[in-house]
This record gives C-alpha cells, sequence and structure tokens, in this order.
C-alpha cells in the first residue's frame, strides 16, 4: 500500500479512538467522578497512539511535518463531525462547514507545492 494511503487510513483509525478519548465521557461517564473518566479516556488514548505512532512515521517519510499536522486535522474533523452529529446528537451546523472550508484552505497552502510542481 502507497504511504501515503497507510497514512491515511491509520490517522483516521487513530482518530476514530482519540474523538472517543476526548469527548465519549462526556455522555457515558457523565455520571462518574472525572478522574474515573480521565482514566478510562487514557485507555482508549493508548488504542490512539499504537496508530499514530506508526502513521506520523510512515507520512514523515513522504509529507512535511506541516503537511502531516494539517492531513491529521483534516481527518479530525472529518471523523469528529459524524461522531458529534450520530453518537452525541449534536445539531448540524453551518460552522461545520466553515471550519471545513478553512481546513481546506490550510491544505491548499501546505500542499501547493505537491499540487502545482508538475507544470
Amino acid at each position: 500500500m502507497h504511504p501515503a494511503l497507510t497514512t491515511v487510513v491509520l490517522l483516521v483509525c487513530s482518530n476514530v479512538f482519540m474523538t472517543f478519548a476526548w469527548y465519549a465521557h462526556l455522555k457515558e461517564l457523565n455520571d462518574k467522578p472525572w478522574v474515573i473518566a480521565a482514566l478510562v479516556s487514557w485507555g482508549v488514548a493508548l488504542l490512539e497512539y499504537l496508530f499514530q505512532v506508526p502513521a506520523n512515521r510512515i507520512g514523515y517519510q513522504i509529507m512535511s511535518i506541516g503537511q502531516l499536522k494539517i492531513l491529521q486535522e483534516v481527518i479530525t474533523l472529518s471523523v469528529f463531525v459524524p461522531f458529534a452529529l450520530f453518537y452525541l446528537k449534536e445539531p448540524l451546523k453551518l460552522d461545520y462547514l466553515w471550519a471545513a472550508l478553512c481546513l481546506l484552505g490550510a491544505v491548499f497552502f501546505m500542499f501547493r507545492e505537491r499540487l502545482f510542481a508538475g507544470g
């Protein structure tokens, strides 16, 4: 599998775990002490890191650190919005669209050399 695709797949997996680690306790553990929520979240975050570390090591072979970071942010929003809508039952807002458009601008600026390198 191409390193860019491997990086994206691993980062998607990482971000699913990250999103659950950061936000699922608000729904599932809000009646428990914060220390319990933190310990459970740390356990989930360990799974996140088992995907994130190899993703960044593979991605860094073909991308700059800035490109990796912007890629991760785009993936984060792509994972977070469905999570917020379907899992946390948050309302859909236009703010998600505006945030996505800002990230697309960031992607353009971070990857423009690669986009226009051939011509």
